[in-house]
């Protein structure tokens, strides 16, 4: 098969192949813009880079005319709290959607910033159902309405076990809930800008990611994009808020100011990979990052290791691989790097050392997948297990060239 490299930016083969979750590799001209000579942040240049910045993030969001994006100096758990110190008031309820370890942080971080929290939980691996959803808030719907649900919080992809949400479908069924006006948060920190996003098209109120994933930045964004709905809700919040506060990001949009010190040469960066990404179409993007996806799938379970979440819930953007019983995770991750310089991520919480999660997210291709899996299979066979790296290859190939 052909190589991606030249179409991603991909990392060069002398380098270690960095294939986790966040952060991701980072390609030559992403790097090259990072180290652009620093400016004045309230100055003209400053201001353009901004505001095309803003922009560019417009489309992978699906941001509608009437929405807004705001980009602060923090990680994807910073929009977590941006989203709900903004968007809610103290003592209001809400209703969080947890599939995996950053589902219960959502939650945590709600719970802590005073908000009512109830969950709907799934088992790791896989997604809440719409029609859940639909049904806990039409029993909701029954309380007085200054006890109802006041948000539905999300994880769009779910970073811990490489299962992803029906966003649009949950959006579709809140709509059919009559009577009920819940606004629709998403994390989506490992989904925007490798899976389709469309808030203003599907109805969500927001969508909070981060610089480090499938934008192919380095960490230190955080991105917090808000609907109409939203902007009016952050208007009313009673939440104590003073640097994670949208308002002032607001209403300094017009004249491209930010209300404190921007990140300045994140910008830069950002404002580079937006630009390649652009170039590459996103349709083709979110292509990519489907039959990428595809290929680590099939050769997971042509080496033993299958995927933790279905066909039917498969995250484009990071797989979650099982490990056999009596295998050293920790083990074979270290021997990754060590021995082949490819680094995988562990499992979080429950399933530390279970699972091994495989990006294939931003600036990686096939070749550089290729060369993951070559070397996942060879660290199998060292370890004493059976794996066969050409039919695990072949089975990469043949699901990318579908």
């Amino acid at each position: 098969m052909g190589s991606d490299t030249a179409a991603t930016g991909g990392a060069r083969a002398e380098e270690s192949l960095l294939l986790t979750p966040g952060p991701t590799p980072v390609p030559d001209e992403v790097r090259e813009a990072l180290a652009r000579p620093m400016l004045n942040h309230r100055g003209p240049e400053f201001a353009s880079v901004y505001r095309r910045v803003l922009e560019g993030l417009r489309e992978p969001l699906g941001v509608g005319a009437e929405g807004a994006v705001v980009v602060f100096p923090g990680s994807g758990t910073g929009g977590f709290e941006a989203a709900v110190v903004n968007l809610f008031s103290p003592g209001e309820r809400v209703l969080v959607l947890v599939m995996g370890f950053f589902g219960e942080r959502f939650a945590a971080c709600a719970k802590d910033l005073g908000l009512q929290v109830e969950t709907i939980e799934v088992a790791w691996g896989e997604a809440v159902s719409p029609e859940a959803v639909a049904e806990r808030l039409l029993a909701d719907v029954e309380r007085p309405e200054s006890e109802r649900i006041r948000g539905v919080l999300v994880t769009h992809n779910e970073t811990s076990t490489g299962a992803a949400l029906d966003l649009a479908g949950v959006a579709a069924a809140m709509a059919r809930v009559k009577g009920h006006g819940a606004l629709l948060v998403a994390d989506s920190v490992s989904g925007a800008g490798g899976m389709p996003v469309r808030m203003a098209d599907w109805g969500v109120d927001a969508v909070l990611t981060a610089s480090q994933k499938a934008f192919m930045v380095p960490p230190g964004l955080s991105i917090l994009a808000l609907g109409p709905r939203a902007k009016a809700a952050a208007s009313r919040s009673r939440m104590p808020r003073h640097y994670w506060d949208v308002r002032p990001y607001l209403e300094g949009w017009e004249r491209a100011i930010t209300p404190y010190t921007p990140a300045v040469s994140l910008f830069f960066a950002l404002e580079a990979a937006l630009a390649r990404l652009a170039r590459e179409g996103w349709e083709n993007v979110f292509a990519r990052h489907l039959r990428l996806a595809a290929g680590v799938r099939a050769a997971g379970r042509a080496l033993g290791l299958p995927p933790l979440a279905s066909d039917e819930v498969a995250s484009p953007t990071v797989t979650a691989l099982r490990l056999p019983e009596g295998l050293d995770g920790a083990r074979l991750r270290a021997e990754l790097a060590e021995r082949e310089g490819v680094v995988v991520a562990d499992g979080l919480g429950p399933l530390a050392g279970r699972v091994i999660r495989v990006s294939h997210m931003g600036a990686v291709g096939e070749a550089e997948l290729e060369r993951g899996i070559r070397a996942l299979a060879r660290t199998l066979v060292r370890l004493g297990l059976p794996a066969d790296e050409a039919a695990a290859v072949r089975a990469a190939r043949a699901a990318w060239a579908r």
